[in-house]
């Protein structure tokens, strides 16, 4: 099988992190949740003086080490890589985009399906958005269960345990958004599928 090159990891991870970033950023102007370590740091970052990526680089950490521990060191730099791409780019997004209305649906469904495109990419060139991506692949590898059901699950329970935080019509359009997310991973990430290796 063909694997994929350094220049083809280098720019899928960019196109990957920049798609990520923007439903990031779609969901953070309208003060929606998404699932993970991505939900819990839009999440923190609304009750604490810290950025959306301060607060998704420090929820991530823990996870570096058992990516580390079960999926291997490039996989681990890769994610690491992952990570500070998506929390610069949603940080400094408002320098490139300014948006005067969004509206709310739109930007679930639509940021959903950036953020899953851009995990695709990420996954399929061996990299990740870290936390409960990180436990789903490892899933996936070691137990054939696939990535995008574990993560649509853990992602509706995260965004669920927000009932008490935010308003009922932004948690019912954050659970839309994390569908949307885990349908593309669940329609487009198989185990065996995708012959593309790096």
């Amino acid at each position: 099988m063909e694997q994929h090159n350094w220049l083809e990891d280098i720019l899928a991870l960019l196109i990957g992190t920049t798609m990520v970033a923007l439903g990031v950023f779609f969901f953070k102007e309208t003060q929606l949740l998404t699932g993970g370590t991505a939900g819990l740091a839009l999440l923190a970052s609304q009750f604490m003086n810290l950025s959306f990526g301060q607060m998704f680089l420090l929820i991530n950490l823990p996870f570096f080490v058992l990516g580390f521990a079960k999926m291997g060191a490039a996989f681990t730099f890769r994610t690491v890589a992952c990570v500070l791409l998506v929390s610069v780019f949603t940080d400094y997004m408002h320098l490139v985009i300014d948006i005067a209305q969004l509206n709310r649906i739109y930007a679930a469904l639509s940021g959903g399906f950036l953020i899953g495109t851009g995990m695709l990419i990420l996954i399929r060139h061996k990299g990740s958005l870290g936390g409960v991506n990180i436990l789903a692949l490892y899933l996936q590898k070691r137990f054939a269960i696939r990535a995008g059901h574990v993560q649509m699950g853990l992602d509706v329970v995260i965004v669920t345990a927000s009932y008490f935080l935010v308003p009922l019509s932004v948690l019912l359009w954050s659970i839309s958004g994390a569908f949307a997310l885990n349908i593309v991973i669940a329609l487009n990430h198989k185990s065996g599928r995708y012959q593309g290796l790096s």
